[in-house]
């Protein structure tokens, strides 16, 4: 089985060596495996494990919360319902994520046409007089967003 040095799992992962040892010192790598001499030494189950925890924090889970994970791993199939919840939790939570950057999007759509336009007639003047309804149907929305006149929801 081929294994990794910290900064070999570093360098592969794309991570400074710094995350890594700070993983392991807030408990998340309680599976990595040392050496006679306590340097810490990855395997191919680690590289993935790893990835995981990259991928719970690109979502905006707290360390608390993929530590909790850990533990429950740790425990066993006793726990693979909690996980399960947990997981399905975070796949709500990230849905609601992208949701509000596809509104997000909309908004930035809207202000590229604006400030195109308004760079192609070298003034922005015209676009701030512009009446809603002659705007182009697809940035209607995020103009009254930003206006606060939809509602004070953000464009759908």
């Amino acid at each position: 089985m081929k294994t990794y040095s910290v900064g070999e799992m570093a360098r592969r992962m794309g991570i400074p060596t710094s995350t890594l040892r700070y993983y392991d010192k807030e408990g998340l790598l309680p599976f990595v495996e040392r050496t006679p001499g306590g340097i810490r030494v990855f395997g191919e189950r680690d590289y993935e494990y790893l990835q995981l925890i990259e991928c719970l924090k690109k979502t905006g889970m707290p360390l608390k919360e993929i530590r909790e994970f850990v533990r429950m791993t740790v425990e066993g199939d006793g726990t693979i319902e909690a996980r399960l919840a947990l997981f399905r939790r975070r796949r709500e939570a990230v849905e609601r994520q992208i949701e509000e950057l596809q509104n997000t999007l909309k908004i930035i759509d809207y202000k590229c046409w604006y400030y195109e336009r308004a760079w192609s007639e070298g003034t922005t003047d015209a676009l701030e007089q512009m009446p809603v309804d002659e705007i182009p149907e697809q940035y209607r929305e995020a103009k009254k967003y930003l206006q606060g006149s939809a509602g004070g929801s953000e464009p759908e």
